[in-house]
């Protein structure tokens, strides 16, 4: 069979032979030990960079051959590649345990074997079972060796050693810059020949991968009939990357492989996961993980039972629907894969579909910090519950903190507040096809969506005007600090609520649970008030230069839904013309890393400075 001489050639990558000038100088046993050392470690560093930069061809592989038609010698020449892959990475990893034989105490050991095992059994089915990719077999479908080549291509990039300088990039910029290098990278996957059915220009492409990566939802083609299946998966990993953050999946995965991190890498992480200390950088990322995966499982196993069988062609469908609205209802981004949302006529009516989807946007919503927070208080509320005794479990002061009262207040308080209104206002117009428990339902679900989720169960367009102005304020709150959410954030609301309060009553600083607000804070939350309105209002200003034919209302929900990455829309985005769309892109870009995230990263920090001027009170009204 043509594949099986590779096996011979890539065994030649493990062994070293040493040149003829250490043979001839070696006229002792110990030289010629030192310089057969020498040698190996000559070839296996050689070897391993072989085999990442094949591993990284071989991701290109893949992406040439999902994208793009393939004849019967390029298709032949990229399947015989692929068992170069995974040959090299076979043996790479294997020269990597012979070499260090502590590497199986790590817990990437497991991965790694069972990685390795998979690829034997690839190799064994394709190379003496049948005929390669012409046997009709489930178990040698050229998929598995296209899973194979990933696998290998994450074992050989784990090794990788990454040190991050804080001379180069701080970390706003870091963060900022990993945004905008996956939303370039998701639009050249989408603009292949065999992403999309029919073409989709450049700007189509742009607006689509930063909407996705933004978890922002607004649309300009149908996601479910514009794209194929493959680029329909796509999307949904751009959601999930851009919900979590590109840094947070490379740096966890990275210390899961590898074990460890330098101590500059763990203070970029604490930056920018907001940890308090460089302890808890990497127990804060595997929350994040944890939490994130546990919540969409959970919610792909509800969104799969309440599905009704006949909606779906084939039970790929119906899987496949379950997983991609699980990941965008957590992730707050609104895509789906249905033309109007969950307002299709077979979907409007699931309420159990809805309610599943309405409490992953919220959990997704609050904020990780915050759920980890609230499950820690549900542990220590049951333990101190069923403790008796001895082991009866004491008082613990603020196990649930100032952060999470505040958010959580400031959540159920807008949310009551929203769903009464919009079940009073919305009774007899959008929620008049409904009926009992359905309005309550449905009247729930439009007033949380409009707080990032994007999602939804009515015809957005047919609200009546008090509740499309409430709209836009719940738009502009969004969700809670540190979730896969945008807007200014709950907890900037109120402070800025609080502090309102306080110069009413006269006080001088803002106080609440017996805590006191810190200065630093007050201040963000302001500053992240003023620049939202103005990256806004700018928007506007720009768009309706472009869209003198489009309502005003209309451009201005647009804007508010872009920078608050909602998703929501009145039904002109894939109508605006290029200069629109690039406008709103921008603003969904600023509105996903904070226009003040931004700022920090293009001015350079002041040095803190020993002396302060008089203070004077400024004229304010």
């Amino acid at each position: 069979m043509e594949y099986r001489f590779i096996l011979l050639l890539l065994a030649c990558f493990a062994w070293p032979v040493p040149n003829s000038e250490q043979v001839m100088a070696g006229t002792t046993d110990h030289y010629y030990f030192v310089s057969n050392e020498a040698s190996w470690q000559m070839n296996v560093s050689l070897l391993y960079k072989i085999a990442l930069w094949t591993s990284s061809l071989g991701v290109i592989a893949l992406i040439s051959d999902f994208g793009y038609s393939q004849n019967e010698f390029s298709q032949r020449f990229l399947d015989g590649f692929y068992f170069v892959v995974l040959g090299i990475g076979v043996v790479s990893t294997a020269v990597r345990y012979i070499e260090n034989y502590k590497l199986i105490a790590r817990k990437v050991f497991i991965f790694d074997f069972l990685s390795v095992c998979f690829t034997l059994w690839v190799f064994y089915l394709f190379l003496f079972v049948g005929v390669p990719f012409e046997t009709d077999l489930l178990l040698e479908n050229p998929i598995w060796v296209r899973i194979a080549v990933f696998t290998t291509f994450i074992r050989e990039f784990s090794e990788v050693k990454f040190n991050y300088k804080r001379t180069v990039l701080n970390p706003a910029q870091l963060f900022v810059a990993s945004f905008l290098f996956i939303i370039l990278l998701g639009t050249l996957l989408l603009m292949l020949p065999r992403a999309t059915h029919e073409g989709i220009s450049f700007i189509d492409a742009l607006f689509t991968s930063t909407s996705a990566v933004c978890v922002t939802g607004l649309i300009v083609v149908d996601t479910g009939s514009y794209f194929t299946d493959f680029v329909q998966i796509i999307i949904m990993l751009l959601i999930q990357i851009g919900g979590l953050g590109i840094l947070t999946f490379a740096s966890y995965f990275s210390y899961f492989f590898r074990g460890g991190s330098t101590y500059e890498n763990q203070l970029a992480l604490r930056d920018i996961t907001s940890s308090k200390t460089i302890g808890n950088v990497f127990s804060t990322l595997k929350y994040i993980i944890f939490i994130t995966f546990s919540i969409e499982l959970l919610s792909g196993l509800l969104i799969y039972s309440s599905l009704d069988r006949g909606s779906f062609a084939s039970q790929y469908e119906r899987v496949f629907f379950s997983v991609f609205h699980a990941i965008s209802a957590f992730c707050n981004a609104g895509f789906s894969t249905l033309s109007n949302s969950l307002y299709e006529s077979e979907f409007r009516f699931n309420y159990a579909l809805q309610l599943t989807v309405i409490l992953s946007f919220v959990l997704g919503g609050l904020g990780f910090p915050i759920v980890a927070n609230i499950v820690n208080y549900s542990n220590y509320r049951l333990r101190k519950l069923f403790s008796f005794g001895r082991n009866k479990v004491g008082y613990r002061p603020w196990v649930l903190n100032l952060n999470s009262r505040i958010t959580l207040i400031t959540t159920f308080s807008i949310t009551a507040i929203a769903f009464v209104a919009f079940f009073v206002l919305e009774y007899n117009n959008t929620l008049a096809e409904h009926r009992g428990l359905g309005k309550v339902v449905t009247a729930l679900f439009g007033a949380t969506t409009p707080r990032t989720a994007g999602f939804n169960s009515i015809d957005t367009a047919s609200m009546l005007f008090p509740t499309t102005m409430m709209v836009f304020l719940l738009m502009w709150i969004g969700a809670s600090p540190a979730s896969t959410g945008g807007g200014i954030k709950t907890s900037t609301f109120a402070i800025a609520t609080l502090n309102i309060l306080s110069l009413a009553k006269g006080k001088d600083r803002i106080e609440v649970f017996g805590r006191e607000i810190a200065a630093i804070s007050v201040r963000r939350s302001f500053a992240i008030i003023s620049l939202s309105l103005l990256v806004i209002g700018l928007g506007i200003m720009l768009i309706s230069i472009f869209e003198t034919d489009k309502d005003l209302m209309d451009i201005g929900f647009e804007c508010f839904s872009a920078y608050s990455t909602v998703g929501l829309s009145l039904g002109i985005t894939g109508n605006l013309v290029n200069e629109s769309k690039l406008i709103l892109i921008v603003i969904m870009f600023v509105g996903r890393v904070s226009m003040l995230t931004i700022v920090i990263a293009v001015f350079r920090k002041v040095r803190r400075k020993n002396y302060r001027y008089p203070t004077e009170e400024i004229t304010i009204n």
